[in-house]
């Protein structure tokens, strides 16, 4: 996998693009998805113009950064952590996730949200955009299918979160 290559190598394989950033996907201009980045590539995010980040992934997750939150707060951006079970998403680490997104639009910033392989975070943006911002729920499956198809688990947690106003 490049991505462990490129972690443990003095040598760099990919291109420092962000759109080489494992499942990269951009929302809008202001909120950028994507797998775990790296720390060259926390820089380039940086560098973007990016000024929070917000990770779904759970500790020891693959690919996780032992140090992330050092990284990207000396990289001068703002570090959310909200660990989520991939088999028990929960709507109280879903409700987080909201305050944490709420902040971040209210002062304007640009958000980068990730996790180990987008799949957790495509799955909260979906429900965000559906349950919170009131968007067209297929405009959003779109983004999410670029993702991942999800399972069961997900659809039931899909159905609770969008049933219900999130505040």
């Amino acid at each position: 996998m490049v991505t462990l290559i490129d972690k443990y190598s003095p040598t760099r394989f990919s291109n420092p693009s962000l759109t080489r950033i494992f499942n990269y996907l951009p929302i809008n201009e202001q909120l950028t998805t994507s797998g775990q980045p790296t720390e060259q590539q926390f820089a380039n995010i940086a560098a973007a113009g990016f000024e929070t980040v917000i990770n779904l992934a759970p500790h020891g997750a693959e690919n996780s950064l032992p140090n992330e939150q050092q990284t990207v707060t000396d990289l001068g951006m703002s570090y959310s952590h909200i660990p989520v079970n991939f088999y028990h998403p929960s709507q109280r680490r879903f409700r987080m996730f909201v305050e944490a997104m709420q902040q971040a639009e209210h002062t304007n910033q640009k958000v980068w949200l990730h996790c180990a392989a987008n799949m957790r975070v495509s799955a909260f943006v979906y429900c965000y955009r559906c349950a919170v911002l009131k968007q067209d729920p297929e405009l959003a499956k779109k983004d999410l299918s670029k993702v991942w198809e999800p399972i069961a688990v997900w659809k039931k947690f899909f159905a609770q979160t969008t049933q219900q106003t999130v505040q």
